[in-house]
């Protein structure tokens, strides 16, 4: 059976679970197929730690991990109100079209509305079929503040040091 909590990343077995998983992402296609830079696995948990807009829930087949999910907290200025960005969502590959990712998104709702967030996001590719359809059927859909000047695209630009 699948158990969804909130991790301590206090705990070992909870920080290394979320590096873990959170390499498995990254190896996948839709992750760029690269493992995380050594310098990443070293510090990302201290630093998801040091962060209180943070959240990070964890997937566990008994004590097993099999999914992870990394919120953060934002604000929306039209809303007024904070908002909870899904930033990271895996799921292992074996464990893929049970559900997972669903319960996860579930988990986030639940405590979105706890925090009294407004809404729920998340970025998806255009090739990754699979997990829209799972997103379409947790309730996201894009998003537009005017028909006339159609949906928000998500960009981005690297700093370079």
């Amino acid at each position: 059976m699948i158990s969804i909590s909130e991790a301590d990343l206090s705990n070992p077995f909870h920080a290394e679970s979320t590096i873990n998983l959170l390499n498995h992402y990254s190896t996948d296609e839709m992750g760029g197929g690269q493992e995380l830079p050594q310098f990443v696995k070293d510090n990302l948990v201290k630093e998801l730690k040091g962060r209180k807009a943070v959240r990070v829930l964890l997937a566990l087949d008994g004590e097993r991990p099999v999914g992870l999910a990394i919120l953060m907290e934002s604000f929306s200025t039209f809303s007024c109100m904070s908002l909870f960005n899904v930033h990271d969502l895996v799921v292992l590959s074996e464990y893929r079209g049970k559900g997972i990712s669903k319960q996860l998104l579930c988990k986030a709702e639940e405590i979105a509305k706890k925090l009294g967030c407004c809404k729920l996001t998340l970025e998806v590719l255009e090739g990754n079929k699979v997990a829209q359809a799972a997103y379409r059927a947790s309730g996201f859909e894009g998003y537009e503040l005017s028909p006339k000047m159609g949906k928000a695209l998500f960009w981005q630009k690297k700093i370079v040091y």
